[in-house]
């Protein structure tokens, strides 16, 4: 009879190192460890040593079957607890992280031979971490790609090449960020309609014809042909127009989100001791919030990697404080460039009645509770899918990778936003807080977002289309026939 580890399959997961696609695909992993799993997370040295500041040190002990084993990411080491830089770190990775990946999957299968763990059977990495299709060849596992980020932002990457060879980019000089180009329409791509050089991911907006960045996305969608299929944490109903037209290039394509909710219909909340935030969360937020009217509540938090200056930040308080609106903000140790957030003695006198400022927080318990009637947001993909599921409206202000196009869609398509411009001014600012909160667009991006929860609901319930391309995603991907018995049902 064989053991159990022999009987378990084993995913190496392997996400890209910064903060929300550590947190998405965490989700996933808790997800598939609750299918019978043998779980092993690969974080890069840099960012466990973070973790276990922010969450104590035994907090990545993990269990017997959902382990952590790290790599080293490139770059030169550091003990300052900031986010590095993505372009650097992309690049990094891409090239130095093969070796000592293939050497933990050699460690990995010489524990298997003593019984002690099972032998690695799959690997799913993170869409921008393609090297590891390599290893999986080697191997002679299947290697499923995780796109963290929405599914219109790989399509737009997906056409990087395009917009080169059409000489969209780069851009010729400095005045085409400010003499209307980047208002032109890109009217070519399948399965997006209204979509504006702005509004594509931001490394479009580069006048260096070598972008390390650019290069480096072309690379990474061009190496996404050779892995067994790719995922995304979305739902048909939602984003179905951008898959669709990615099952043209890329045929083994499934949507398996929002992954929140599948999570939520796991009894117990499954593993909720283990996480992946790289700031010590602050739950007191949660004990102030139970003191506020339900839906009065204006939730601020700009994610893990935007960066502000100061006026900006302070023209947010001063927006905020003269809507009059309680409000919890986030405000990280590095959100402002060159130096740590002061805010004057006269806004913290002003809003202290009806304010919470905090470093970080568990934000989908927030986005979850009952007073929260709006949230300030960057558009990172997390936070959106995590506001569609709290039905939460949202007011946006994108700064880096998707969230531009995140934005679009969510202020044009999908009728759930509102876009703060980028040259951000406090009386803008308090207007749209307050359509937010009372306003009659705010009424309707209420009601259109509960209509998007309902449906994400049922793509995640039986018979719904991410319940069944999870259910695809595991039988066919993932698992033998034979060794499917031992994984668990979702509900």
């Amino acid at each position: 009879m064989a053991s159990l580890s022999e009987a378990k399959p084993h995913a190496v997961i392997t996400p890209l190192p910064i903060q929300g696609n550590l947190i998405s695909m965490m989700k996933l992993a808790k997800l598939l460890h609750y299918r019978g799993f043998h779980i092993t997370y690969v974080n890069t040295e840099y960012n466990h040593k973070r973790l276990l500041k922010s969450r104590g040190p035994n907090a990545l002990d993990g269990l017997p079957d959902f382990c952590f084993e790290t790599i080293p990411d490139g770059l030169p080491p550091t003990d300052v607890n900031v986010n590095q830089d993505i372009p650097s770190l992309c690049v990094s990775t891409q090239k130095n992280c093969l070796a000592p990946f293939r050497d933990l999957l050699a460690r990995l299968n010489d524990s298997a031979s003593n019984g002690s763990i099972p032998p690695v059977s799959c690997l799913i990495s993170d869409g921008l971490m393609t090297f590891t299709n390599k290893a999986a060849q080697e191997l002679g596992v299947p290697n499923v790609l995780y796109w963290p980020p929405s599914t219109y932002s790989y399509l737009a990457l997906a056409h990087y090449r395009s917009l080169v060879d059409r000489d969209i980019i780069p851009l010729k000089d400095d005045s085409d960020l400010t003499n209307g180009k980047l208002d032109d329409e890109v009217d070519w791509i399948p399965g997006m309609k209204n979509i504006r050089i702005k509004d594509l991911p931001i490394f479009t907006r580069t006048m260096d014809p070598n972008n390390l960045m650019v290069d480096f996305l072309i690379n990474e969608v061009d190496s996404a042909h050779e892995a067994s299929a790719i995922i995304f944490n979305t739902f048909d109903s939602l984003e179905g127009n951008a898959t669709n037209a990615l099952s043209s290039m890329f045929p083994s394509l499934l949507t398996i989100g929002p992954l929140p909710l599948f999570l939520n219909q796991i009894p117990q909340n499954h593993l909720e001791s283990i996480g992946s935030n790289l700031w010590k969360e602050e739950n007191a937020c949660l004990e102030w919030l139970e003191s506020k009217e339900p839906g009065s509540v204006v939730y601020v938090n700009y994610g893990s990697s935007t960066v502000m200056s100061a006026e900006q930040l302070h023209e947010f308080a001063w927006g905020l404080a003269n809507s009059k609106k309680p409000f919890l903000w986030i405000i990280r140790p590095d959100l402002v460039s060159g130096g740590s957030e002061i805010l004057s003695f006269e806004f913290v006198n002003e809003t202290k009645e009806r304010s919470l400022i905090t470093s970080w927080c568990p934000q989908e318990k927030v986005l979850n509770h009952p007073s929260i009637g709006g949230f300030l947001t960057h558009c990172g993909w997390n936070s959106m899918t995590e506001s569609i599921c709290g039905g939460v409206p949202m007011l946006c202000w994108p700064f880096f990778t998707d969230q531009q196009i995140n934005c679009r869609y969510a202020c044009k398509e999908w009728g759930i936003g509102m876009e703060i411009d980028n040259n951000v001014k406090r009386e803008e600012v308090e207007m749209l807080v307050n359509e937010l909160m009372v306003g009659q667009k705010g009424k309707k991006m209420k009601h259109k977002v509960m209509e998007w929860k309902k449906m994400a609901e049922e793509a995640t319930r039986p018979g719904g289309s991410s319940y069944m391309n999870l259910e695809k995603l595991i039988k066919e991907m993932l698992l033998k026939p034979e060794s499917y018995t031992n994984a668990s049902s979702i509900v």
